[in-house]
């Protein structure tokens, strides 16, 4: 095949639908896409579903719906269709038997029919001759007797592509120049015993059909590319695809705690539990961005149409990265700083119905409260998902207001309890109930008269008001609770023997 650099740049994001998506994988997607996005090319969206063992319609629904909400668009692949389609490989066994018998029929593959144990005792030999392991080539020259003979008990051949007896060499995108001597990277299966085609086969068959000119994917992956490269030539001499082998950079692993791999496994990869938590999509993806690429040596935060603008893929370094949720949460907590208001109102929303707090759909009452509570977290979030903790006492009917035992035993003992007290007496006699007429009340009886340092004056009025000590801020908080609500709850806490 001749390089597919020269062509308009098609790049695909080829997940399986197993399990949850975890972080990993939207790093790959988003270097992808930014990579197509900034050179104006096409984002290939293709699903690997051929493992029938671990492939759900649940993780598929999934994967889609979390592709939908990290605001990714891809110009071909599921629900949007495309010239190369069917883009399910459960689709397109077809294709893949067809092109596993053209391979046998140019000799570029072969029938193979040793069996496992036979696979590993030859395995260990070639291990204590000091020899690297891997197929041996057994079934490279079967003659016709000897291919009656395996018939004749019956077993069930395997696929298998013949490498060729050279060095296979690449320049990696991300590691520059790479070379595989030909002793490690044996012939390798492309089809099961039972007719089921491996990934080995139908990725690079989707890749040579739909035109595929760069692939970026993962370090994991970097072992298979000789074995690919080798197909895509056999795939050009008998006519599959274009004839142009695509680009192949591999980006470096993201670490987790204790400088291993990041596993899917690992909590902070789960990528629903971030969506669960409130990180905004565009904080998640600049962090994530981070993890192997930056857009300057002094700036860390920055939007998705300015990574699109600034991406290329030389900038990515082959170094691993590790994955450092502190920080994660610190970008996303920019990100929620920069939106406006009325779309932080927009945002919190769906959280607080989730957690029972507001009417879905909301009431145009609970809305208003919530675009007015909206400037008081504004600048005390991390994420969308500690609204309710922030503002659910505004929502809470008074029969249900709790105080949080902690914060109730640190501040309302008897002290907290007598400035409480002597906060009812300041607000009850108020005419008007706004932020400077409360506040001016209170600091007038507290600060002044009683000569209580402010922490000492507002802490137990905070708790009795909102149930915790760390909530938006206090004066405001009474406006916006309102003054019959506001001073049954402070009644309440006064009330105590």
């Amino acid at each position: 095949m001749t390089d597919a650099s020269a062509s308009p740049v098609r790049v695909r994001f080829c997940p399986s639908p197993t399990g949850n998506p975890h972080v990993g994988l939207a790093r790959t997607a988003l270097f992808n896409w930014a990579f197509a996005r900034h050179l104006g090319g096409t984002f290939v969206f293709r699903i690997e579903d051929t493992d029938t063992s671990r492939d759900t319609q649940e993780s598929y629904d999934t994967l889609l719906d979390v592709m939908r909400w990290l605001g990714f668009d891809w110009d071909e692949g599921p629900e949007v269709g495309g010239p190369f389609g069917p883009y399910r490989q459960s689709e397109r066994y077809d294709v893949y038997d067809d092109v596993a018998r053209r391979l046998r029929e140019a000799g570029r593959a072969y029938h193979c029919y040793c069996s496992q144990q036979e696979l590993e005792e030859r395995n260990e030999q070639a291990r204590a001759a000091g020899r690297p392991p891997g197929y041996d080539g057994h079934c490279r020259s079967l003659n016709a007797e000897q291919v009656a003979g395996y018939d004749a008990e019956e077993r069930k051949p395997v696929v298998r592509f013949r490498v060729p007896d050279h060095p296979i060499v690449f320049d990696d995108l991300v590691r520059g120049p790479i070379a595989f001597q030909a002793e490690h990277v044996p012939d390798y299966v492309l089809v099961r015993a039972n007719g089921h085609p491996l990934y080995t086969l139908v990725n690079p068959v989707d890749d040579a059909l739909m035109e595929i000119t760069h692939v970026l994917r993962g370090e994991d992956l970097l072992s298979s590319t000789p074995r690919q490269l080798a197909l895509y030539d056999a795939m050009g001499e008998i006519g599959v695809g274009s004839g142009r082998t695509p680009r192949f950079g591999h980006l470096p692993y993201v670490m987790g705690q204790g400088n291993k791999k990041l596993s899917k496994r690992d909590p902070e990869s789960n990528l629903l539990g971030y969506r669960d938590r409130g990180f905004l999509p565009e904080g998640l993806l600049n962090y994530l961005a981070l993890l192997g690429w930056a857009i300057a040596e002094d700036r860390d935060v920055f939007s998705m149409g300015e990574m699109v603008e600034a991406f290329t893929i030389e900038r990515v370094n082959p170094n691993p990265a590790r994955f450092d949720l502190k920080k994660c949460e610190a970008i996303n907590a920019s990100h929620l700083r920069a939106l406006p208001v009325d779309e932080l109102a927009v945002r919190v929303l769906p959280y607080l119905q989730t957690a029972g707090l507001v009417a879905d759909p909301a009431t145009p009452e609970e809305r208003a409260v919530v675009v007015s509570a909206a400037p008081l977290i504004h600048e005390r979030m991390t994420t969308l998902g500690e609204a309710p903790t922030m503002i659910g006492f505004l929502f809470v009917p008074e029969d249900d207001f709790t105080i949080d035992p902690d914060d109730d035993a640190k501040l309302l003992n008897a002290d907290g309890v007598a400035v409480v007290r002597a906060a009812y007496d300041a607000l009850s006699g108020l005419t008007s109930w706004d932020t400077a007429t409360i506040e001016a009340a209170l600091r007038a009886k507290l600060v002044d008269e009683l000569q209580l340092k402010p922490r000492q004056a507002f802490g137990p009025v905070r708790v009795a008001i909102t149930g915790r000590r760390i909530s938006p801020p206090l004066f405001e908080s009474l406006e916006l609770l309102g003054r019959e609500r506001s001073l049954l709850r402070v009644r309440t806490v006064a009330d105590r023997a």
